[in-house]
């Protein structure tokens, strides 16, 4: 499998793209702020690629911000979890106070297409199976994306060394340790992960070393 990316200029929120290999078809993920259709355009040219979908790991503005220039500029639909969905045009529903009062002047709308995810839903793209695993905690409709059984796109639930924060709106600390322990830790070790922000790592490096798996592991006992 060919996964490619880059972190977009505000909050180096990680945009990834994933195909069987170079000149194929492709999925991309999160593309965030500000407008990185340049940036994606770049990557695209680069490994000879064709997007069929965007998937969005939750709705926060970090990580969709760039969703409506890429789906409507490629006639591609949006995958999210319903939960979710009211962000792509409320996104001051799930930020801080301050950051929605910057958003007071702007207006949001959705993409031509979106398509709404539900827990646990299986499905195809590019060549490539995935598993939508509903993972709440961060927002209340965040998803983690299971590729292949081998790759974890893991979007702001689990980073290397740390978690997604709890305390913005749709936010729980109680609901991400459930998260934590009933859709992390029953993945296998040698499976590779991608997340929202920062570098790659593997579940098997979390499980030694990330504090909050540590924990969640000590309150599933």
């Amino acid at each position: 499998m060919l996964v490619a990316g880059f972190p977009a200029k505000m909050y180096a929120t990680n945009c990834w793209v994933l195909a069987t290999g170079e000149g194929s078809e492709c999925i991309v993920i999160d593309p965030g702020m500000p407008d990185v259709s340049m940036e994606l355009a770049d990557l695209l040219s680069k490994h000879r690629l064709k997007p069929v979908a965007t998937l969005l790991t939750h709705g926060h503005l970090d990580h969709t911000f760039s969703v409506v220039p890429i789906c409507d500029g490629y006639g591609i639909p949006a995958f999210i979890h319903s939960e979710d969905r009211n962000l792509l045009i409320n996104p001051a529903a799930a930020v801080s106070p301050e950051f929605a009062s910057t958003l007071g002047a702007m207006t949001f709308v959705e993409p031509k297409e979106v398509k709404e995810l539900k827990s646990g839903e299986e499905f195809e793209l590019v060549g490539l199976k995935i598993k939508a695993i509903h993972s709440p905690g961060h927002t209340r409709g965040s998803l983690m994306f299971l590729v292949d059984n081998e790759t974890l796109v893991s979007g702001d639930v689990l980073f290397a060394g740390s978690i997604g924060r709890t305390d913005l709106p749709t936010g729980s600390s109680d609901d991400m340790m459930k998260t934590l322990i009933k859709k992390v830790l029953p993945l296998r070790d040698e499976i590779r992960v991608l997340p929202g922000h920062h570098q790659e790592t593997k579940i098997g490096i979390e499980r030694k070393n990330n504090p909050y798996l540590i924990e969640a592991a000590r309150a599933s006992r």
